[in-house]
């Protein structure tokens, strides 16, 4: 148990950085081929958080695991907005003021209404990841004609562009990317292993385990750069993570197991964790919708309470 322990540490420090190295290469290499600094915003910077959920669901559903790979989508979503944006409110109220932020929050009400509709029998097959997949696609291209269309001295943009890296070399970046995904890959390999180790031992279900360890560990990045954003006053960008990361989540991350493992599911995944999921993105909406578009220090107390209660739960009725 001690040593699936400290493996289990050591891989969700590796899953963080080396998704964080290899989404630095990455960005460097587009800016250096003259790629705008819109297009990487909005598709490599967005997609960088959910880096570890992608590997994490891709080495669970190639071991057998696709409730572990589900669970991990609706664990990290569910951590996204009540854990993350719990604590980032606690830190300071989070006042939104980007047009396509605003934009966005419908699209993920939208996109976690088609997660139900994947999830509504309880099997999640090949053509299921392929219209994920296509979806995927789509909403990429709608968010970058948002970023087109809208003002260029929107704060979320301008904020997302200076974390573009500049100055880095093709040489290094590549270094960096070859690591970067090399490491993620061998981490959540290492993630995925001990979790399951650990969580057998206490008589806890595959579903369970992606909803608990796996989901509030590949949910780290995201926890990070919504604490470090708010911290420097870039209320948006981390409130965007988190939307952001949950539309890539059921899109792209939940298609992955579709494709590489089709299977039947387990039906409290949808009967009970997609209903939790949906209740926190409509609490999210109204709280980032209302009047004054701030998310309250008392409403970051609100969504901590359900994360602790979602999880509270959770961990009585392990087996399930």
């Amino acid at each position: 148990m001690f040593e699936a322990t400290a493996i289990l540490v050591v891989g969700l420090c590796l899953l963080v950085w080396s998704a964080d190295r290899l989404v630095y290469g990455a960005a460097a290499i587009a800016r250096n081929v003259g790629i705008s600094p819109l297009v990487i915003g909005m598709t490599i910077l967005a997609m960088g958080s959910s880096a570890p959920e992608m590997v994490v669901s891709a080495t669970a559903a190639l071991s057998g695991k696709t409730d572990t790979a589900v669970g991990n989508v609706l664990g990290s979503n569910i951590a996204n907005i009540a854990l993350i944006l719990g604590v980032t409110a606690l830190i300071k109220p989070l006042a939104i003021s980007s047009g396509i932020l605003r934009r966005e929050l419908p699209l993920m009400l939208g996109v976690t209404l088609i997660a139900g509709a994947m999830l509504w029998n309880n099997h999640l097959g090949f053509y299921e990841g392929i219209t994920l997949a296509v979806l995927f696609v789509i909403f990429l291209l709608i968010m970058m004609k948002f970023g087109k269309e809208g003002d260029k001295e929107d704060p979320m943009l301008a904020e997302q562009e200076a974390e573009i890296p500049k100055g880095v070399s093709n040489v290094s970046a590549g270094i960096w990317v070859v690591i970067g995904l090399a490491l993620l890959i061998f981490s959540a390999d290492m993630v995925v292993g001990s979790a399951v180790t650990i969580a057998k031992s206490f008589g806890m279900s595959d579903l369970v385990i992606g909803l608990t360890i796996v989901a509030v560990g590949t949910s780290l990045p995201e926890l990070a750069a919504s604490v470090a954003g708010v911290l420097k006053g870039e209320d948006d960008l981390a409130v965007g993570n988190i939307i952001g990361s949950n539309i890539f989540n059921i899109l792209a991350v939940m298609g992955i197991p579709a494709i590489l493992a089709p299977s039947s599911l387990n039906p409290l995944a949808m009967e009970r964790d997609f209903y939790v999921m949906l209740a926190l993105s409509v609490l999210l909406f109204l709280f980032a919708a209302g009047k004054n578009r701030i998310i309250r220090r008392w409403e970051g107390i609100v969504l901590l309470i359900c994360f602790v209660g979602y999880q509270g739960y959770l961990f009585t009725n392990i087996a399930s």
